[in-house]
């Protein structure tokens, strides 16, 4: 798995309402383009966001199940992504000293399909430039979050 790490300022409380929010999912993950359902009480296990991924007129349709949740400390997915197959994904929160915010750590690594075959030094490297910026997204709604 490729780990990229991001510091936002915000509490690991806001970090969390925002991932705890499923409907926000498209806001900070860089590919999904749409959410079209939230089927059970996200982000309990087993619940699931059914998303779009894509632009118009070319849009797929895939969902991202929960496979583990600890709130406030642990986000654990199963993310579909046709036509590459399926990735985990965690997202780990870690309180800062100080009130300096929170450490944002973001694993992920294709689990099957044809995305697993890709080497895994340019895998790693496409994974970590798109979850940089999801995180950085993720960070920005967290810090603007008034929850």
């Amino acid at each position: 798995m490729i780990e990229i790490t991001w510091q936002t300022r915000a509490p690991r409380h806001q970090v969390w309402a925002v991932l705890a929010d499923g409907w926000l999912y498209a806001s900070w993950v860089v590919g999904a383009s749409r959410i079209r359902a939230v089927e059970g009480p996200w982000p309990n296990v087993e619940a699931k966001i059914h998303h779009s991924v894509g632009s118009w007129p070319v849009l797929l349709d895939d969902e991202t199940k929960v496979e583990q949740s600890e709130p406030e400390r642990l986000l654990r997915l199963m993310a579909r992504t046709r036509p590459l197959g399926e990735s985990l994904v965690e997202l780990e929160l870690v309180e800062l000293d100080g009130d300096r915010g929170t450490e944002i750590r973001m694993r992920e690594d294709f689990v099957s399909g044809p995305g697993k075959a890709i080497p895994t030094a340019i895998r790693h490297r496409a994974l970590a430039a798109r979850n940089r910026e999801s995180l950085r997204r993720l960070s920005y709604l967290a810090e603007g979050d008034s929850r």
